[in-house]
């Protein structure tokens, strides 16, 4: 692999980092291009194929895998797998970008460890639990149920906050995506 730059943003479902990554790719100054990743879920809504999502079949999926061609993937619930194909990621470099990733807590981790010197990590963190509670609520987009697991999951992303670069607490989207600016605008010099 022929090596450029790696900003991982990971965080918690409700955190706002998605916002914050899309507020740096509108930023023209940092050269930065979305990772896509690959997932072997269905498409949902308006989603499109190589635009939000590769979207592969379980088989296909996991021809992937023993071929060796994520970067990292994780079986997120069983036969649901996300990943990031090594293919994406040389795309973007050949371009002379940087690739910047919103990705889970796990999968951000496995990009970092793999390559050290070219990785950025921001962890992106909630105010407290109770506004993450509220915020993923105020999507009106998921069950209790899913609501539930995504809080439970978002106590074990939390305990790994430390093992990033950098943390951004998220209680003002502004400021939040100034720290995130300089942050990546710093790291790119």
């Amino acid at each position: 692999m022929n090596k450029g730059k790696l900003i991982v943003f990971s965080a918690p479902s409700g955190s706002g980092k998605t916002t914050i990554v899309q507020h740096l790719l509108r930023k023209t100054d940092l050269a930065l291009e979305f990772s896509i990743s690959a997932t072997s879920r269905s498409p949902r809504g308006q989603e499109i194929d190589g635009k939000d999502y590769y979207f592969l079949s379980i088989d296909q999926f996991k021809t992937k895998i023993a071929n060796d061609e994520f970067l990292e993937f994780e079986e997120v619930y069983s036969n649901n797998f996300y990943g990031t194909l090594k293919s994406e990621v040389e795309r973007i470099w050949k371009t002379g970008k940087a690739v910047i990733f919103d990705i889970d807590v796990v999968g951000g981790l496995n990009i970092a460890k793999q390559f050290p010197q070219e990785t950025l990590s921001i962890f992106v963190k909630p105010p407290n639990k109770i506004e993450l509670e509220k915020r993923l609520r105020g999507r009106a987009t998921e069950t209790e149920q899913k609501i539930q697991m995504r809080l439970a999951k978002a106590d074990k992303e939390l305990n790994l906050a430390l093992k990033f670069d950098a943390i951004i607490t998220n209680d003002n989207l502004k400021i939040a995506k100034q720290e995130a600016y300089q942050l990546v605008s710093k790291f790119l010099k």
